[in-house]
């Protein structure tokens, strides 16, 4: 899948689940968990232990179900080795032009991190259409409405401390995505393993991005 129809998916899902800490023996579980709940956007926290080789495993069993994603990526390398996992887009939390431009080196979508305006622009103005916003719940949905005003142009996915409590205010203030973690993959959950409760809280955030949308 080509960059670009990887952008239109991951605005049409609405959501991404972000995997991080988990173990490889889990892995399959919290990706089938979530595919119940329709939740098709996956990313593998590269603070992971193997997380190449678990986003491997899920392009290997899941790539015709799931857009697989790689995040925390700090740096070139790990972009790289990421993007050879099979990963289809590219999350870190700060801005790396030099991850930006390898990216679309190998028409892999990178959404780098922004906090500022001049981040989001000097993103845009070195070949990324979508940005995280992070951390987007220290910052608020009214924030990104506020960079929505003069920065129409550029994607924003909304990351860090996204509840299904706030997650209707940053879809409605103006993201077209929003990346959740430990309120849709929480570690003790998976320990539990409470699979069914994951499933349970990805229906409601897609329920809730759906109903969004409904009334747009």
């Amino acid at each position: 899948m080509k960059d670009h129809d990887v952008l239109t998916r991951i605005k049409e899902l609405g959501v991404c689940a972000i995997v991080r800490g988990t173990s490889v023996d889990s892995l399959c579980n919290i990706a089938d968990a979530l595919i119940e709940g329709e939740v098709h956007a996956i990313e593998v926290a590269f603070n992971t232990p193997h997380a190449s080789y678990m986003i491997e495993e899920l392009v290997k069993r899941y790539n015709d179900q799931m857009l697989i994603g790689a995040g925390t990526v700090l740096d070139t390398e790990t972009a790289r080795v990421a993007i050879l996992s099979g990963a289809s887009f590219i999350l870190s939390p700060s801005l790396n032009i030099d991850m930006i431009k390898i990216c679309n080196r190998y028409g892999v979508l990178p959404v780098p991190g922004i906090f500022t305006p001049t981040e989001a622009v000097t993103a845009w103005e070195n070949g990324a259409k979508i940005v995280k916003v992070f951390p987007a719940g220290v910052l608020g949905p009214n924030y990104i409405k506020q960079l929505k005003g003069p920065l129409s142009q550029i994607e924003m996915m909304a990351v860090g401390a996204v509840s299904i409590d706030n997650f209707g205010d940053f879809i409605k203030a103006g993201a077209c995505s929003a990346g959740i973690g430990g309120e849709l993959v929480n570690k003790k959950l998976v320990q539990e393993e409470k699979y069914d409760e994951i499933t349970k809280r990805a229906k409601a955030f897609v329920d809730a991005f759906k109903k969004i949308k409904e009334k747009k």
